[in-house]
Order: structure tokens, then sequence, then C-alpha cells
């Protein structure tokens, strides 16, 4: 097990997010599941309590732990992109499992997991600073899906 985990609490879903994760993001995969040795607050004996998982190269435990905490855009996913073929591929899966779009390339999943999925012509333009970094910024704020299309123009002004 590694030194450090992120732990994600679900409400019951946590093997099906682990899955999908698995299915969608290179260097994801399942691990270990684990079932309730007796009733708790969130389910009952043999429910699927924890799930181990990766995602993207990180570790982390999705926890069943009932309907008491909710996700929040607190935290998120960033998913580095190198075009607008691998943008459109991870917006689409997560939006097409159930999932809702937001702002500036932001979604999130069915289980209410925020999910930044962020060109790195984005990213590359943003750290040049300067009027190009303002151009790419005010373009992505006009922006659900981020465009690399339109972040590239912008950056040439």
């Amino acid at each position: 097990m590694p030194k450090n985990t992120i732990c994600l609490w679900y409400e019951r879903e946590a093997e099906a997010a682990a899955r999908f994760y698995a299915a969608t993001f290179p260097g994801s995969a399942m691990g270990a599941v684990h079932r309730a040795p007796a009733d708790y607050p969130g389910g009952k004996a043999g429910d699927v309590l924890t799930v181990a998982f990766t995602v993207a190269g990180i570790p982390c435990l999705g926890l069943n732990g009932g309907p008491v905490f909710r996700h929040s855009e607190a935290f998120s996913f960033q998913i580095a992109t190198e075009d607008q073929a691998e943008t459109d591929r991870y917006w689409d899966a997560i939006l097409g499992n159930g999932g809702q779009e937001s702002a500036c390339g932001w979604c999130k999943d069915r289980w209410g997991i925020s999910w930044q999925i962020t060109p790195r012509v984005l990213t590359e333009a943003l750290a040049a600073g300067g009027e190009e970094a303002k151009r790419a910024f005010a373009a992505m704020l006009t922006m659900r899906k981020i465009d690399v299309a339109a972040i590239e123009a912008a950056r040439r002004g």
C-alpha cells in the first residue's frame, strides 16, 4: 500500500466509479475490493466498503460511506491532454456516463467528482505570461470544454 493515498467518499458506488476510471484514463487500474465485515452506518455486512484503484497513476481508495458527505469542486482531478481528440475523448466519456459540464474545462462525473480536462496548450499559454496569457485566459473564460484551436489562435493574437 502506498504511503499516501487519496480517499474518495462515495455514497455506495465506489466500485462502479473505480471501474469507469480504470477503463477511461491510461495509467488507471482497479485494485482490491473489500467488503464490510459487519453492518455500518452506510451499509450492511457484505456490501462493498472500500475499493483500491489508481487514476492516471494516482493511488486512491473509494469508500462507500453513505450519503453523509458530498463532493465539491474544492477537490478535482486535473488531466493534461495533448490535443483536441484526447480532450474530447475524456470529456465525452465523463458526460456520456451521466456527468455534467461546467465552465473553463471543468466537468463532474456522475458520482460528483470534479475533473479538469486541460489541454497542455492552455497550461503553456498561461505559463508564458504577458499578453499571450491574457488572451488565452480570456478565451478560456468563454468555454465549457476547452477548444484547442481557439486557445492556439488566442495565443497568436
